[in-house]
């Protein structure tokens, strides 16, 4: 397979890395340090344990030079698509599979979802742009449980983790979903195909749109984030307004925000990837996983109060650093 990582960092580095030692031509689409590094280095993974693996990359900062992809991985910052998505052209033909492995709700939930038909959700795609050149004809959902750093440019720490579902974003169990599936676990991937790929991306999204801006604005890990009992009911509450939201979009979530309490402090005292990105001084990805719900649950009438308060500070946060638009 021709393979295309779009955004070689973290997750896409990982993903590359084992795709491409699995024997697949797996090109980047990359730039500045990380774009040199993959060009003089390759690949370069380090796992959990210790080891290490390298395989060849071949590395462009145009799209032109990559050409047309059997696969092209999205393993950007949402933020960042938009601006993207035009460039992208020279990779997509009429055969070509996209597979975001991205944070939060993306355009092709949005074009999946009845109950959400004809919106304009603007914190997702603002003005259609997304839509328009990234087909959702051509796409496959996918949800990542997995965590990886970037110790330095193209050279990614696997952490824990290595899971990816993949799944039509209309449901139902496809061929071409199977067969990616299949491809990704003889790379080492703990993969399986769906039939509701877009619940499984509104319960991931469940979690992290509490978590991660909540350790964002406080710097705590998340074991500090439970131990109070204010925020831990900031953090339930919020949980329970995107549970009604979910079940009005048809995404149904049937566990507490206590059962998913007890599964978060079974990952040990963590640190999320906004707040990674906060203390970093780089924008944070907001609006895929917060603001994005907010706007969702004002398009089907169901109230938010605690995710608004939460969005508004983290904004706030966001925007006198310069993290985020104002």
């Amino acid at each position: 397979m021709n393979i295309c990582i779009v955004g070689a960092g973290a997750i896409g580095g990982f993903m590359g890395a084992r795709l491409a030692a699995q024997g697949h031509a797996v090109s980047a689409l990359a730039r500045g340090e990380t774009l040199k590094a993959l060009q003089q280095h390759g690949w370069r993974l380090r796992m959990a344990d210790g080891t290490e693996l390298h395989a060849p990359c071949r590395a462009a900062a145009k799209a032109s030079e990559l050409g047309v992809q059997d696969v092209v991985v999205l393993a950007v910052k949402a933020q960042a698509l938009a601006e993207l998505a035009p460039a992208l052209k020279p990779l997509i033909g009429p055969n070509t599979l996209l597979l975001p492995a991205m944070n939060g709700v993306t355009w092709w939930f949005l074009q999946a979802t009845p109950a959400l038909a004809g919106a304009r959700i603007a914190s997702v795609d603002a003005h259609g742009s997304l839509a328009a050149h990234l087909p959702t004809a051509q796409t496959l959902g996918c949800v990542v449980h997995a965590s990886a750093a970037t110790s330095a440019p193209g050279l990614v720490e696997h952490k824990m983790g290595s899971g990816l579902i993949v799944g039509e974003p209309a449901g139902g169990l496809s061929e071409r979903a199977q067969a990616m599936a299949t491809m990704l676990r003889e790379a080492g991937f703990e993969s399986k195909a769906s039939p509701d790929i877009r619940r499984d991306l509104w319960f991931k999204l469940w979690g992290n749109l509490v978590m991660n801006p909540i350790t964002a604005l406080t710097n705590a890990d998340s074991h500090q984030v439970l131990d109070d009992p204010l925020v831990r009911e900031l953090c339930s509450q919020c949980m329970r307004e995107a549970s009604a939201v979910g079940a009005a979009i048809g995404c149904g979530i049937a566990q507490t925000p206590e059962d998913r309490h007890a599964v978060t402090r079974k990952l040990g005292a963590f640190r999320t990837s906004m707040q990674q990105d906060a203390n970093a001084g780089r924008s944070l990805e907001l609006d895929a996983i917060v603001t994005a719900v907010h706007d969702i649950a004002r398009h089907v009438g169901v109230p938010t109060p605690g995710i608004d308060a939460l969005l508004g500070l983290t904004r706030l946060f966001a925007q006198v650093r310069g993290l985020y638009p104002t």
